[in-house]
């Protein structure tokens, strides 16, 4: 192996600029030579390729978001897509390919290798940590932490108003940012896609509260799970009491990369790389037990285990 590509893809997230700094730097010194790949698989189609050294990522490690940009790519998912931009691989000499993304992009490359026998490694990069093999994906807790930030805020108005407030996080089907974002920051109650709750149950907690003095209520909800401006439209019409809302949106996903995400991103990108010399293929490096390890692509889109014992600590701490 000579050469490898690398591309981020799929939508962004902190620390996978500090990731890309990683894979170069292990690359070149184990003289290998690395193409960054502009804008995703959709850069990938158009030939859109940059060499990189490690000069090309000096001073990244800090910031958010990619420097060789991302794209969601309609065009990467039917076989045509997908057969340029094998001319793409080949015509250019990349020997192996590491991908940087969710469940999408990690799919992306795991059809790569099924189809056309291109080595691949993903690596995890997402904020809704819903990737199954790796305890954390890079970006998941530099958005936890700004989730966190919000919720510390929306207290200071919620006490001194004693209002409800629901506030939503992102996270698609996968609740664990919600989850862990609503213990941390000390909600009352959280709503995730994975567990059925009951508007009746909530309502019923809600006065049950109130009856013992507690004035503010902070209600998490993963947007997987329901619209927070419907929960708060039946919570102030069963009660009467007044809720707001606060949909977190985008500002999740931006943003300096914790410690934790810039560790994580520097290990696994260092994973990665060492995974393609040492021949492997259609694996994704993830990190298990605070250790680094490969598992198959083809396993990392199962439906990741919900840590339900969170979910009950919530609920003792919320009396």
């Amino acid at each position: 192996m000579k050469r490898i590509g690398v591309l981020t893809s799929g939508g962004d997230c902190p620390g996978m600029n500090a990731c890309l700094r990683s894979i170069v730097r292990t690359a070149v010194y184990n003289d290998l030579e690395v193409i960054g790949i502009k804008r995703g698989y959709q850069g990938l189609i158009e030939e859109d390729l940059i060499p990189l050294n490690p000069r090309s990522v000096s001073n990244i490690i800090n910031r958010g978001g990619t420097i060789l940009k991302t794209a969601r790519s309609p065009a990467f998912q039917t076989e045509k897509g997908m057969e340029e931009a094998v001319k793409v691989i080949k015509r250019n000499g990349i020997d192996g390919l590491i991908v940087l993304g969710g469940e999408g992009s990690l799919r992306g490359a795991h059809k790569l290798y099924e189809g056309w026998g291109i080595p691949v490694i993903g690596i995890p990069a997402t904020i809704d940590n819903d990737i199954n093999g790796t305890d954390l994906a890079i970006g998941f807790d530099t958005a936890l932490n700004i989730v966190l930030d919000a919720i510390d805020k929306i207290r200071d108005t919620a006490i001194s108003m004693d209002r409800i407030f629901v506030v939503e996080t992102m996270g698609r089907l996968c609740g664990d940012l919600a989850l862990k974002a609503a213990l941390a920051g000390g909600a009352e109650e959280v709503i995730l896609p994975e567990i059925k709750y009951k508007k009746n149950l909530l309502i019923q907690e809600i006065e049950r509260g109130r009856e013992k003095g507690k004035k503010s209520w902070i209600i998490i909800i993963a947007e997987g799970a329901g619209k927070a401006s419907e929960i708060a439209a039946y919570i102030t019409k069963r009660t009467g009491y007044e809720t707001k809302t606060t949909v977190l949106g985008y500002i999740q996903r931006g943003g300096v990369p914790t410690a934790s995400d810039r560790l994580l991103a520097s290990r696994l990108g260092a994973g990665a790389v060492r995974l393609l010399k040492e021949g492997q293929r259609d694996r994704m490096i993830a990190l298990q037990d605070e250790r680094i390890k490969a598992v198959d692509l083809k396993d990392v889109w199962k439906k990741k285990r919900t840590d339900r014992s969170l979910y009950r600590l919530i609920k003792i701490l919320a009396i």
